[in-house]
């Protein structure tokens, strides 16, 4: 199954992986331009082929991925046995063992979080509305005040976090209106060091820099994964990642990855 593990000193009992799109039909149930392992269900794919990638991923997990209707917005979903796929939010966290905290992605950047004592974990789906609107702050609150709750963490342990941000769409290839970098700098004037400009008023856009920005404003300093690099590209490593920008409009269509974290 094509999965990649996050390389970050994730703690005891926390778990943590990131689906890939798959190199050949062992891999996924899904035909092009879906191939192969896509788990959208709102992209066209056949249902069959996303509800067999879906069941393949969660029997490697043992865990249960809950699957939310992402909108592009900063709501957070508390995660509690029973909860139904489909819910309208944009980030996840519990604290219940077995229940995975998913978001799907393909070019926006996925954010895992968990405290330093594994007793609530997050994910959250970064595109720029989303990021620029507050959903890594939303979701930070969530999950410190769970781990807060638990028994097991302490006041320190749930203000301290770790993040890891997943592949996305890369500088060089993100390119953005003036509206959004006007979004960033509202709140942010920093925030310019993370545009370059190009003619016509557009930008290229440095979506991982600006979320670890914006996480450094809510004290989170242990940020491990995507430095910007070009393999964290999903619009230059086609082998590996789908991308939206990329294929949506070439080929009518793209699938979606997951990142997923969850405590066992």
């Amino acid at each position: 199954m094509p999965l990649l593990t996050p390389g970050w000193p994730a703690p005891p009992g926390v778990r943590a992986l990131l689906t890939t799109r798959g190199r050949s039909v062992a891999d996924g149930a899904s035909a092009a331009p879906h191939d192969f392992f896509n788990l959208g269900d709102h992209v066209g794919d056949a249902p069959a082929a996303v509800a067999a990638n879906r069941a393949r991923l969660q029997g490697a997990m043992n865990a249960r991925p809950v699957f939310m209707n992402q909108v592009h917005g900063t709501q957070a979903m508390r995660l509690v046995p029973g909860v139904s796929d489909g819910v309208s939010a944009d980030a996840a966290v519990t604290t219940h063992p077995q229940l995975a905290c998913t978001v799907l992605v393909a070019d926006c950047l996925p954010v895992l979080l968990t405290d330093a004592a594994g007793s609530a974990v997050a994910a959250a789906h970064a595109g720029w509305r989303g990021l620029a609107g507050g959903v890594l702050e939303q979701t930070l609150a969530r999950l410190r005040a769970l781990a807060a709750e638990a028994h097991s963490a302490t006041e320190n342990e749930a203000n301290e976090v770790l993040a890891w941000l997943g592949p996305c769409i890369g500088a060089d290839a993100y390119e953005v209106g003036a509206e959004v970098r006007a979004a960033f700098l509202a709140v942010d004037a920093g925030a310019a060091a993370c545009f370059q400009p190009l003619s016509g008023a557009k930008f290229l856009a440095d979506l991982p820099a600006l979320a670890r920005r914006r996480l450094a404003a809510q004290g989170v300093t242990r940020v491990y994964g995507n430095d910007g690099g070009p393999d964290w590209c999903t619009v230059t490593r086609r082998e590996r990642y789908f991308s939206y920008r990329r294929d949506q409009a070439a080929l009518d269509g793209s699938g979606r990855m997951a990142a997923c974290i969850w405590r066992v």
